[in-house]
């Protein structure tokens, strides 16, 4: 369990990591695009009050505390508050087990059971037992930061600019972001997985076992054909290697994509109507929720893959 509650706490700070490299550039960013767009504020401050009226979230998360070279934005916020709620619901369930569990133990042995079965029935029965802490720690957490971020408040509350009426309907500083809607913290999961999938090559294969599993002939070819495999699947091998460093991009990108758009469409449908535009978005919530669960299983399922493909000739050993 405290394999469990470190790999927990060790995601959710590490997700700060990318922020104090990138939010300074993202906030410098911001304020040179908006200087290149005072003249034309000036000149036409109808087309800025238009430009205004366009509800979308920006692409970097707004930062709430600024302590210089470090930044501590909202989509951080999110991601601690998360991680604390799940540290404290797992100590609360397991605090005192019961051979007959109550209601908290019951359903957080039930998740940990499924989820065992199901990551067991995709590597194996030796890889699981190794790997798991981190795949069901990333699905939980995933999961989490994609549902607390439909909560209400989470990107309505924070600091904005008043209409010519004085009226706040838009907020361009929220308090709180949904966390995997920004790159930042998304980047970040990829790379610890990354880390620990070179981990746990080496420790499958060693260097020499890595190295022929990626550049290595496949089959048993003599002769001429040999060496012309050989040309192949050093070829092949190098493609490989382009695949796997991209792999953290491509994750980060699609969690990050997905929930990045449903909640632009969310602050869309919201600001439809004044006085409905609860009514209209509530499809979209239901959606929601199904991606944000789907997201999380796919990030999931991908890196437990990847990692298979890397130990699984072990395994039939």
């Amino acid at each position: 369990m405290m394999r469990w509650l470190t790999s927990i706490f060790a995601l959710a700070l590490l997700g700060i990591l990318p922020h104090i490299a990138f939010s300074a550039e993202a906030v410098k960013g911001a304020g040179e695009r908006q200087a290149l767009r005072a003249p034309h504020t000036e000149a036409a401050p109808d087309a800025h009050a238009k430009h205004e009226e366009k509800h979308s979230l920006p692409l970097y998360a707004p930062v709430v505390v600024d302590f210089g070279q470090f930044k501590i934005t909202s989509s951080m916020i999110v991601t601690w508050v998360v991680a604390l709620g799940l540290i404290f619901f797992a100590q609360l369930a397991t605090r005192n087990l019961q051979e007959v569990p109550g209601g908290l133990q019951n359903f957080w042995e039930w998740l940990v059971e499924s989820l065992y079965e199901f990551l067991e029935g995709i590597v194996g029965h030796e890889l699981v037992k190794h790997t798991f802490w981190f795949f069901a720690t990333i699905f939980i957490l995933i999961l989490s930061c994609n549902w607390f971020g439909l909560l209400p408040g989470v990107g309505s509350i924070g600091w904005g600019t008043p209409d010519a009426h004085g009226n706040l309907h838009h907020i361009t500083r929220p308090l709180l972001r949904g966390a995997n809607a920004d790159l930042n913290m998304t980047f970040a999961m990829s790379m610890i997985f990354f880390l620990c999938w070179i981990y746990w090559a080496l420790k499958a294969n060693g260097v020499k076992g890595f190295i022929l599993h990626i550049f290595g002939p496949k089959g048993n070819a003599t002769g001429f054909m040999k060496f012309f495999l050989n040309a192949i699947f050093a070829v092949v091998g190098v493609l490989e290697m382009v695949s796997i460093l991209f792999r953290p991009v491509s994750l980060s990108f699609r969690l990050f994509g997905n929930i990045f758009a449903g909640e632009n469409v969310l602050e869309t449908m919201l600001s439809m109507n004044q006085y409905a535009g609860w009514l209209i978005a509530l499809p979209f919530y239901g959606m929601e929720l199904l991606v944000g669960l789907v997201q999380a299983l796919v990030f999931m399922l991908l890196t437990a893959v990847f990692t298979l493909l890397i130990c699984q000739h072990q395994e039939a050993h």
